[in-house]
């Protein structure tokens, strides 16, 4: 059996006392996969002091294998402490709070730290963030859509239906009504970005429709879909916010980048007209447009890389449960005996 097998948090406390006083402390954080390394790093990298520093890592060191349940595996459990975390996406165990043994994991551990939104994804959809996504993704200002007010839109027509789903994974209905069911009803076809009270107003008749179906099937809901409601509100769930919460590449690949690259063909369309009307002859035309398209990014990849989201509220509790948690190893290391002179 290899060494590396048996690392937990002692040991890595232990490597950390041989580096001296004066060394930096060394956090160790699992991630799921190596898509995550970038968000966690750069939220950890924050939190750094001159004393305590994070590696970002998988949890796997003998092969591929990552995911939740590799971040979180029984055998790893018992080696999470104060020098070796896991950092993972609360998927709906944060709003299960401990119904399954994953959530128990993920909500109740103190060396578990999870998104609050459903994923990574969530947050780079944050609603105030989009419009300079898309200004830093075509370099023109013009504001022509609000998507803030959109996605609060979305997220009340969807939110008595997202309760449902919800309530059916907390009751163990999922099967019946699953989470790829729930995107089938609120998807985002073809969306006329002027007119977008048109598709708003047919998404509301189709999850009146499947809520009428729901409350047939499921008639024990009456005394326990309000309770559950209630108590995801108290979680930060509100009809406004409904859109962090539901499944991350749902939202991310079904709702937000369809929006913005057509937001963004708009704005780049309109800079690009621009050039030629202002160019004095064909030459300049060219090399404007030449700079312009060279300098432009596609919004997918700006929407993968920009951190406008530090400002919404789910993020910012990441940020204050690890700094609790650099706060406790600071005082450890105040009230530390100190270490015997060597022979």
């Amino acid at each position: 059996m290899k060494l590396v097998n048996h690392l937990n948090s002692s040991y890595i406390d232990a490597m950390n006392r041989l580096g001296g006083k004066r060394a930096r402390r060394r956090v160790v954080a699992y991630v799921e996969s190596y898509e995550d390394i970038s968000f966690w790093s750069h939220l950890l990298s924050r939190l750094a002091t001159p004393t305590l520093y994070f590696e970002v890592m998988l949890p796997s060191r003998q092969g591929l294998a990552k995911g939740k349940k590799v971040a979180l595996a029984n055998d790893l459990g018992p080696r999470l402490g104060n020098c070796m975390i896991a950092c993972v996406d609360a998927d709906y165990d944060y709003l299960m709070q401990g119904a399954t043994p994953t959530s128990q994991q993920v909500c109740f551990s103190p060396y578990v730290f999870h998104t609050y939104a459903y994923a990574i994804e969530n947050h780079q959809c944050y609603a105030p963030a989009l419009r300079q996504v898309c200004v830093q993704a075509t370099l023109n200002d013009h504001d022509i859509f609000d998507f803030e007010g959109f996605l609060a839109a979305y997220s009340e027509a969807i939110y008595p239906l997202f309760i449902w789903n919800v309530w059916c994974y907390r009751y163990g209905h999922y099967k019946r009504f699953a989470m790829a069911d729930f995107y089938h009803i609120v998807q985002m076809p073809d969306l006329n970005i002027f007119h977008p009270e048109r598709y708003l107003e047919q998404l509301r008749h189709r999850v009146n429709a499947k809520v009428a179906h729901l409350q047939r099937l499921f008639p024990e809901g009456r005394k326990t879909y309000k309770p559950l409601r209630q108590e995801l509100a108290a979680l930060g769930l509100t009809p406004e916010t409904t859109y962090q919460y539901m499944r991350g590449h749902d939202l991310y690949d079904g709702i937000v980048v369809p929006l913005l690259t057509a937001v963004c063909q708009l704005l780049r369309g309109e800079r690009e007209r621009e050039i030629k009307q202002l160019a004095d002859h064909e030459m300049q035309r060219q090399n404007e447009l030449a700079g312009y398209q060279n300098a432009v990014v596609p919004v997918e990849e700006m929407l993968r890389k920009h951190t406008g989201y530090e400002s919404s509220p789910l993020y910012r509790r990441i940020v204050d449960n690890l700094r609790r948690l650099i706060d406790s190893l600071a005082q450890q290391e105040q009230t530390a005996p100190p270490t015997p002179p060597a022979d």
